[in-house]
């Protein structure tokens, strides 16, 4: 079989999340993050024939660009076979009982609070901010009328930040609902959002067949 580079570019984005991969039987992979503050879930046009896991992610997506075109081969319960023309290499699996891997279940959303949509700019432009001014934190603030995603230190209100407005504040009282930028792991598109009142916020891609669920931090304030 063979995979396609949209399901190459999420396995990537899954490799920043969590090194190690177990991939079910099907087409949906689901990785998590160590501390388990992240999950994210890919149905993929792919049907893998068997249950997998591998160790080092990175080591294998780098593996397959040895190769034009490469072919998988999953008929050996022990290692996959990548091929191209007379050149192939078998890649051997893990033990999943190693790797921090997902349930099957979603994670319960109760109580949606906010829903709002975040454009691939506004996303690309807010994390391009955090670099320019080396800040960690993104909290989305309901503040009036107003839905604003804000680029701060959060622990200093005179420290250089970037706002952008997202939508209104029509559903509940003032509010902050604070992320740490490093778990905004996602793949640049447009998102809808959703933020639950267990402190877990839904993004669900426009163009993917992907969804990642973010914590929020412990220091989140609403109602």
């Amino acid at each position: 079989m063979r995979i396609s580079t949209e399901t190459f570019n999420v396995l990537k984005n899954f490799a920043t999340i969590n090194s190690s991969l177990v991939v079910n039987e099907g087409s949906v992979i689901r990785t998590m993050s160590p501390v388990k503050n992240i999950l994210a879930e890919y149905t993929c046009s792919e049907t893998f024939p068997h249950n997998f896991a591998l160790y080092n992610l990175n080591e294998f997506l780098i593996g397959t660009t040895l190769f034009h075109e490469p072919e998988f081969t999953f008929d050996n319960s022990k290692y996959v076979v990548i091929s191209s023309g007379r050149s192939k290499v078998e890649y051997f699996y893990s033990d999943p009982s190693l790797i921090v891997k997902p349930s099957d279940k979603d994670i319960p959303m109760d109580g949606d609070l906010v829903e709002f949509e975040l454009s691939q700019e506004v996303l690309g432009s807010l994390l391009k901010s955090s670099t320019v001014f080396n800040r960690t934190d993104l909290s989305l603030i309901g503040e009036g009328d107003d839905l604003n995603l804000v680029i701060h230190d959060k622990d200093n209100p005179t420290s250089n930040n970037c706002s952008v407005r997202v939508g209104d504040n029509n559903k509940m009282d003032d509010f902050t609902f604070n992320f740490k930028v490093e778990n905004i792991k996602i793949i640049p598109d447009t998102y809808n959002v959703v933020v639950s009142s267990n402190n877990i916020a839904l993004f669900t891609s426009s163009k993917y067949s992907l969804r990642y669920w973010i914590a929020l931090e412990p220091d989140s304030t609403y109602g």
